[in-house]
């Protein structure tokens, strides 16, 4: 499927080898061990009642049936929790178990502890819950219509972990953005701009698509400690919700490691563990709870879908001088699976424009409805956005009579210019991705029905404050401990290769132990492209500190895996080590805090353009994919093999969202397709030829230049497929996912 050119320069010399996984063989031989995989002794399992209603109050909850359930030893509901018990990440609005209303299908109403699985889902089904339907709304824009239901009367009580919750005009807006910068009377800029361009665009619900269901195993010690098992990739966040929701002191909440089977994004929330909490608590036995896929794609939190509209003016020349954007996200029942403080879907989104602009405005909010909760889904609000501006942009420049590529070039970010929200950049390269990227799509002509598109954008690489320990042992291993999982991004191998290139030493050497809350230092877990910037300058400062000691203790240095002198004399690294340790491990800490804050602080963004070749058939509105060619700026590469999986994932996630993935709802809530043989995925054999282009500047905060690769090629994918479309068919489409039954509809209306 793909071909890879770099243009990097001569790295260091192990970044140029392939990676072995340390994860690697236990995942190909079946021994890695996932959550559904653990079976403490004497275990239950849990289920839950669910809402079969979008809005309805609740009348009457009767558990007799299901308590008299063979096997069944616990039946809760939130009068045995105590109604108020809320959970979430920034503001606390989702609860353990629904009181007094449901506002989702599937909210939870009552939980099940049982020694079968068979038994907890059969006594979940027999609990008998009496319910009044209330109107349901399930779209954004319904819900702010003058007198629609309000979802969450009771919001100004839940608990924010942040400063100040943000001011919302509306009850049922979950949380908003607004932002502004050049002129404040910008209407006069647009009424004296030579052209103004106005263009709307729509979204899907998505699931991640991941294949290891979400799944908990909850036990608590005798003396009060609760361990928990979980896919969750933020760990330390998971353990202070839970210690704020049930009372529990902080230290006495362990987040087990577990594997994660895929997350691309979404497992940063999960919320199975609270319930599971009670269920062990009351039954004083480990419980567990796997979910089931019609679970996932039905009540799980999932992407938002969006509403998107875009103005924008422009010069004679193609400059843009103005831009006001209006976005509208469905976040679904509830927000507790958002982390950002305005309660959005990856906090502003617009960081990630690659364009100046002189004078901005930007209203966007994310609205409550009774459908499934939104959450963070890989590049949280950029391939909302990108779809919309990518396309926008290629509106615009037909209708000035500019070549997209060069209508792009002249309002790309240079240096010494701020992006569209002010921020500053190190090293802009947008101008080579997008004169590479030119040369890329003139080497296949188009043809009647057939044609390029292309889309271009900028991610940032990701911040955040972590640490790590060091242990150096007698024999010359040593030994990582780090709270940071690895999703399947390769994170652990990341910190391997970083201490091995700083030491100058085998990688074989470096062993890696991920530990539990309660054993390794803080860390944020894996997301926001932030694990190879932040974890990897903390592994890179523990190895100087480590390299610091053992110079000082030997007089000689490490190079080559060797002990050396200036004199030319040395000895084996095991040896050097032997004698500089004298049989007694030897424990460093590595810090760093990659937060760069305010003027002259740039950061690290990677540039990133599309470029794919379309044939439609205009009698049936089908397309093929002849070629697809991704170029980015991607900095220093550590891991090659998996920083290449990540383009491949990406781009076929990304096609996943174009033309693939939709969650559809009937008009009573429910999804019409819960199962992975109605929710299309993409398989290989959907996968056209792709190619990826590898410019390799270099980053600033990251180890050895290394920027971001996880949430960097699939975020384009729809915007330069829908330019394909367009310029092949002369029809576009602003809705997703792109079928061909709505191309044939455009193509008929046309």
């Amino acid at each position: 499927m793909t071909a890879t050119t770099s243009t990097r320069p001569t790295s260091e010399a192990l970044f140029r080898d392939d990676e072995v996984r340390l994860d690697g063989r236990d995942k190909v031989s079946g021994k890695m061990r996932y959550t559904a995989d653990f079976k403490p002794d004497e275990l239950l399992w849990a289920a839950f009642t669910t809402s079969p209603h979008a809005h309805a109050t609740i009348v009457r909850i009767d558990t007799t049936a299901a308590k008299a359930v063979p096997g069944v030893r616990a039946v809760l509901t939130s009068a045995d929790i105590g109604p108020g018990k809320r959970s979430g990440r920034m503001l606390f609005d989702h609860p353990v178990l629904a009181y007094e209303k449901v506002i989702m299908v599937g909210d939870r109403v009552a939980a099940v502890a049982a020694e079968t699985r068979e038994a907890a889902e059969d006594a979940a089904r027999l609990v008998e819950v009496t319910y009044e339907e209330l109107p349901a709304v399930l779209d954004p824009l319904a819900a702010l219509a003058p007198g629609a239901p309000r979802i969450h009367p009771e919001r100004a009580t839940y608990h924010y972990l942040g400063k100040t919750p943000p001011e919302v005009a509306h009850p049922n807006v979950q949380g908003c953005y607004q932002y502004h910068k050049g002129d404040e009377n910008i209407e006069a800029v647009f009424a004296r701009a030579p052209h103004v361009f106005e263009h709307r665009f729509r979204t899907s619900r998505q699931h991640a698509g991941y294949l290891e269901p979400k799944a908990t195993v909850v036990w608590i010690d005798r003396d009060g400690t609760v361990h928990i098992q979980t896919p969750n990739k933020a760990p330390y966040n998971l353990q202070r919700f839970l210690a704020h929701v049930t009372g529990v002191p902080l230290e006495q909440i362990v987040i087990e490691p577990a594997a994660i089977g895929g997350d691309f994004g979404s497992k940063g929330w999960t919320t199975d563990e609270f319930p599971c909490y009670y269920l062990a608590k009351v039954t004083g036995r480990p419980v567990k709870r796997v979910s089931s896929y019609t679970n996932e794609l039905q009540s799980n939190a999932r992407k938002h879908a969006a509403y998107t509209t875009l103005q924008t003016a422009v010069d004679d020349d193609g400059r843009f001088l103005a831009h006001r954007s209006t976005v509208t996200y469905d976040g679904g029942a509830y927000a507790g699976g958002l982390p950002s403080p305005y309660l959005m879907p990856g906090a502003t989104g617009y960081s990630t424009v690659p364009y100046t602009v002189p004078n901005v405005s930007i209203a966007t909010q994310c609205v409550y409805t009774n459908t499934s909760p939104g959450t963070h889904v890989r590049a949280p609000g950029g391939s909302e956005l990108y779809f919309a501006w990518e396309q926008h942009v290629d509106l615009m420049a037909a209708a000035v009579g500019i070549d997209p590529i060069e209508l792009r070039r002249r309002n790309v970010v240079r240096d010494g210019q701020l992006m569209l929200t002010g921020d500053e950049v190190y090293h802009p390269m947008g101008t080579a991705v997008l004169e590479r990227l030119e040369a890329e799509m003139q080497a296949r002509p188009a043809s009647p029905g057939r044609a390029w598109g292309m889309s271009f954008a900028v991610f940032h690489t990701g911040v955040g404050k972590t640490a790590l320990d060091l242990t150096l042992q007698p024999d010359g291993t040593i030994e990582v401990l780090s709270g940071v999982p690895d999703q399947g991004a390769g994170n652990h191998t990341v910190v391997q290769r970083v201490i091995a290139a700083t030491m100058s030493i085998a990688a074989e050497r470096i062993r890696f132990r991920r530990g539990s809350t309660r054993e390794a230092r803080q860390d944020p877990g894996a997301g926001s492209s932030r694990v190879t910037h932040i974890v990897g300058r903390a592994a890179q400062a523990a190895a100087q500190e480590l390299m610091a000691r053992l110079t000082q203790a030997t007089g000689m240095h490490v190079r080559d895996d060797r002990f050396v002198d200036d004199g030319g004399r040395s000895e084996s690294f095991e040896s050097g080590v032997a004698r500089a340790l004298g049989g007694t491990p030897l424990r460093v800490t590595g810090e760093y805090d990659g937060t760069h804050h305010g003027p002259g602080n740039p950061s690290d963004y990677s540039f990133f353009g599309y470029g794919i070749d379309v044939a439609v058939d205009r009698e049936t509105g089908a397309f093929k994919i002849h070629d697809a060619v991704f170029v980015a700026d991607v900095g220093a590469i550590i891991n090659p093999v998996a920083h290449q999986g990540q383009i491949d994932g990406g781009f076929i996630f990304g096609l996943g969202t174009a033309a693939f993935e939709e969650l559809v709802l009937d008009e009573s809530g429910k999804v019409t397709n819960p199962s992975l043989a109605d929710y299309k995925l993409p398989t290989i054999r959907d996968i056209p030829p792709f190619r990826t282009v590898l410019l390799e500047g270099r980053g600033l905060h990251g180890p050895f230049g290394a920027k971001m690769a996880g949430e960097l090629s699939n975020t384009t994918v729809a915007a330069a497929l829908l330019n394909a479309i367009a310029n092949a068919t002369g029809v576009r489409i602003t809705e997703l996912p792109v079928t061909a039954e709505r191309i044939y509809d455009a193509l008929q209306r046309s």
